[in-house]
This record gives structure tokens, C-alpha cells and sequence, in this order.
């Protein structure tokens, strides 16, 4: 099961139907991680973790303007010169929409492994 899958293909049928918040359940750290990324660059307004006996929730507040987003699998493995190959392949223009990688330096987006001129493996991507 994947949770991350799981977790961006809920925040996309929300976001379909024209909700503006969501509840996904289960959740994992990458999870947490990919929806922070999220909420720096404006593609969902906050979030909530919320702990109980019954399984972690984490629920999503503001869903902004996700056209599409999804999870990369298999992990691709891009070096630090290969950014503009894998940015054609899965994001629709140069400043529309981004790529999310772990890096040796923790999980970030494309621009930022970029900028910083390290590679990684592909996680998601979102436009």
C-alpha cells in the first residue's frame, strides 16, 4: 500500500469536485513532508495532524490550484546535470508546476536540488 499514492490522488478528487479540504488517512512522514512542500509553495493553504487511538489523520485545509498530481514510480535516480530531461518529461512548462526529490539534504523540489546543483530520486510531481 501507498500511502503517498493514496494520500496526493485524494487530495486531486477533492480538489475535482470542487472541495476545498480533505481527510487522508493513513499517513506516513513522506506524507507529511510532500504536504509541507506543498503548503510553502501554495498549493494547499494548511494542514492538521491529528493523532487518536483509532490511526493517524491528517487533514488538509485550502486545496489551491492542483490541475494534476501524482506519484513517480519507479523512483528514478537524476543526477545533478539531468534536471531538464526529467523536468520535460513530468512538468507541462518551465514555471508551471514542480517536481518533489529526496535528496542527500532532505526532501525538496526540483528548482531547489537545481539551485543547490545535487541529484536525487524522483518522489511526485504536481502542476
Amino acid at each position: 500500500m501507498d500511502v503517498l499514492a493514496q494520500g496526493l490522488n485524494v487530495i486531486k478528487t477533492h480538489k475535482r469536485v470542487g472541495k476545498r479540504s480533505c481527510i487522508i488517512k493513513p499517513t506516513s512522514k513522506l506524507l507529511l513532508s510532500v504536504i509541507e512542500i506543498l503548503k510553502k509553495r501554495g498549493y494547499v493553504q494548511s494542514y492538521e495532524y491529528k493523532k487518536d487511538g483509532r490511526g493517524d489523520q491528517v487533514i488538509v485545509y485550502g486545496i489551491g490550484p492542483i490541475n494534476n498530481c501524482g506519484v513517480i514510480k519507479p523512483r528514478f535516480a537524476v543526477a545533478a546535470d539531468e534536471w531538464i530531461k526529467w523536468e520535460q518529461r513530468y512538468v507541462l512548462s518551465k514555471e508551471f508546476g514542480m517536481l518533489i526529490v529526496s535528496t542527500s539534504e532532505g526532501l525538496m523540489t526540483n528548482l531547489e536540488a537545481r539551485e543547490r546543483n545535487i541529484g536525487g530520486r524522483l518522489i511526485a510531481y504536481v502542476y
